[in-house]
């Protein structure tokens, strides 16, 4: 796994983003293959001169028809939208403030 490397280069204490994840996970399903299988090879295509290993990723985002929210530059240009966390963040704070004031 990648992510207690890129917390340790951010400067994020491990521990703590972790037990977030876990939290996170109560409301995140997992893909399984055979959902995305049939989006290999277009997948493939798209991703594979940037990252082969990103192929999955795309696959899923293909397959249900949603963005992808990364930061990793390998997917900008790949013909799925993608969301960095800081559009996230900025998404979800106009969300609760049109919910907290009534807005619709």
């Amino acid at each position: 796994m990648h992510l207690p490397g890129i917390l340790e280069t951010r400067k994020i204490p491990a521990a703590p983003a972790m037990a977030t994840l876990d939290l996170l996970m109560r409301f995140v399903q997992t893909v399984e293959s055979e959902t995305y299988a049939s989006f290999e090879a277009v997948a493939r295509e798209r991703i594979d001169k940037r990252d082969a290993d990103d192929w999955p990723v795309l696959a899923a985002a293909l397959a249900l028809d949603c963005p992808i929210w990364t930061e990793d530059t390998d997917f900008f240009g790949c013909g799925v939208a993608t969301w960095t966390t800081d559009r996230v963040e900025l998404y979800l704070a106009k969300a609760a403030e049109r919910k907290l004031f009534g807005d619709n």
